[in-house]
C-alpha cells in the first residue's frame, strides 16, 4: 500500500495493531477521521489518554472500574456468595446484558494456555482461591468459554478449590463447543448461566 503522506502511514499503521484492523480498514478509519473537525479527534485521543492513565482495576473482583470496588461488588443487593469466573471484562458485561445473574464476578485475565505461554502465575487465581479461603463464598460458577484453554483453566481452577466447602457448578452447554461467551445472544447465554450445572471432569 503506497501513501502519499508519511503521516498518514504513521497513522494507518497505529490503526491497524488494533484486533480484527487490518490495513485497509485502518485507512478507511484514519481518512473518516480526518474528515471530521479537528475537535472531534481530539475527543477521541484525549478519551484514550485519560481511560489508559486513569483506568482502575477492581480490587475485589479485577474488573474494569473507574474507582477502586466496581459498581457490582459494591453493590448490596449483590449476592457476594455466589462468584462467577469469567475470563475478562467482554463477558462481564455480556452476562450482565442478560439479567439472569445477581451474584458478584472474579476476572481472571485470560486462560491458561501453554501455547502462549500463560500459566496459572499469569492469572488472577490466587486472589480466587483466597476468597474462597475466607468461608464466604458458598458457590463457584465457571462461565469460561467451552474452548481447550477453557476446559483446562476450569479443572485448574477446581483442583485448586476442590477442598473447600464450597459448590462448583458451569455454565449449561446451550453454548456450543468452541463459542466464546462475549458472541452468544443473550437468550442462549443467561438460560446457560440460569441452568447451570454441577463441574465435573466429564462437562468441564
Amino acid at each position: 500500500m503506497e501513501f502519499s503522506s508519511k503521516l498518514l502511514e504513521k497513522a494507518v499503521n497505529e490503526m491497524a495493531q488494533l484486533p480484527g484492523v487490518g490495513k485497509r480498514t485502518a485507512l478507511r478509519l484514519v481518512l473518516h477521521l480526518l474528515k471530521q473537525p479537528s475537535e472531534q479527534t481530539q475527543y477521541l485521543s484525549q478519551a484514550l489518554i485519560t481511560m489508559r492513565e486513569e483506568v482502575k482495576f477492581c480490587k475485589n473482583c479485577h474488573n474494569i472500574s473507574d474507582i477502586e470496588v466496581c459498581e457490582i461488588c459494591s453493590n448490596s443487593s449483590r449476592n457476594h456468595s455466589v462468584i462467577c469466573v469469567v475470563e475478562d471484562i467482554r463477558d462481564v458485561m455480556a452476562i450482565e446484558n442478560t439479567n439472569q445473574f445477581k451474584g458478584v464476578y472474579h476476572v481472571l485475565g485470560g486462560k491458561i494456555s501453554p501455547i502462549d505461554g500463560i500459566g496459572p502465575s499469569q492469572l488472577n487465581i490466587f486472589t480466587l482461591v483466597e476468597k474462597v479461603k475466607s468461608g464466604a463464598v458458598e458457590e463457584i460458577i465457571f462461565a469460561l468459554s467451552s474452548t481447550m484453554e477453557g476446559d483446562t483453566t476450569n479443572f485448574y481452577l477446581y483442583k485448586q478449590l476442590k477442598d473447600y466447602s464450597i459448590n462448583t457448578s458451569t455454565i449449561a452447554r446451550g453454548i456450543a463447543v468452541g463459542d466464546e461467551l462475549e458472541y452468544a445472544d443473550e437468550v442462549t447465554l443467561g438460560r446457560s448461566i440460569v441452568q447451570r450445572v454441577p463441574y465435573s471432569f466429564t462437562n468441564g
